[in-house]
């Protein structure tokens, strides 16, 4: 994977999160009490949707992160090596998540 693709693929990727956040906003909104029996499965049924919502959120915000970094690095002409140890990172590895920031040794 050349640098312009790894570019291309995290700012798609960036794209896609920030259009699931907008997809997941209701989601993630609180949850109304209703006082009736079916009520109360319904409004559990809902905050743990809401739950599974606010998670999801916080993987996504936890790769945007990511993907920042890695624009960063790409900028700096770091990307591609281990921020550990320096050494390149397997192209496989690269290709299936441009925003890796460690080599297979130094991730495990």
């Amino acid at each position: 994977m050349t640098e312009d693709e790894a570019r291309k693929a995290l700012l798609a990727r960036e794209a896609e999160l920030a259009e699931e956040d907008r997809i997941s906003g209701e989601s993630r909104a609180p949850v109304t009490l209703q006082q009736d029996s079916v009520g109360r499965l319904s409004r559990m049924d809902a905050m743990q949707q809401q739950a599974m919502a606010q998670a999801q959120e916080r993987r996504r915000k936890a790769e945007r992160a990511r993907i920042k970094a890695a624009l960063e690095r790409l900028d700096q002409g770091e990307w591609g090596y281990c921020m550990q140890c320096g050494e390149e990172i397997a192209q496989a590895r690269l290709s299936h998540d441009p925003s890796v920031a460690r080599c297979v040794g130094c991730a495990g």
